[in-house]
């Protein structure tokens, strides 16, 4: 199982985070904050005061907000940078 084990904010909606595996990069959350509960985090000064949790190991936010640890991991190891 993929835990988060370190993250840093970045600029904007876009946090770095480490893995259990190793794996780093950069997770870019601003298509990904709709909803309900994610409607705080559209507020930056909200958005970068995350933690990551002991009992769920991903980053989570005061209002109760998370995302998976395996949807960040999908979101880290699928950037496609675009070449013109």
């Amino acid at each position: 199982m993929i835990e988060v084990k370190n993250a840093k904010y970045i600029d904007s909606y876009r946090i770095w985070i480490e893995f259990s595996d190793g794996t780093t990069g950069i997770a870019d959350l601003n298509d990904e904050l709709w909803g309900s509960i994610f409607e705080p985090l559209k507020d930056v000064n909200v958005f970068k005061k995350f933690h990551i949790s002991d009992t769920m190991k991903t980053i989570s936010w005061e209002n109760g907000a998370d995302l998976a640890p395996e949807f960040l991991y999908d979101k880290v190891k699928n950037i496609h940078v675009e070449v013109s």
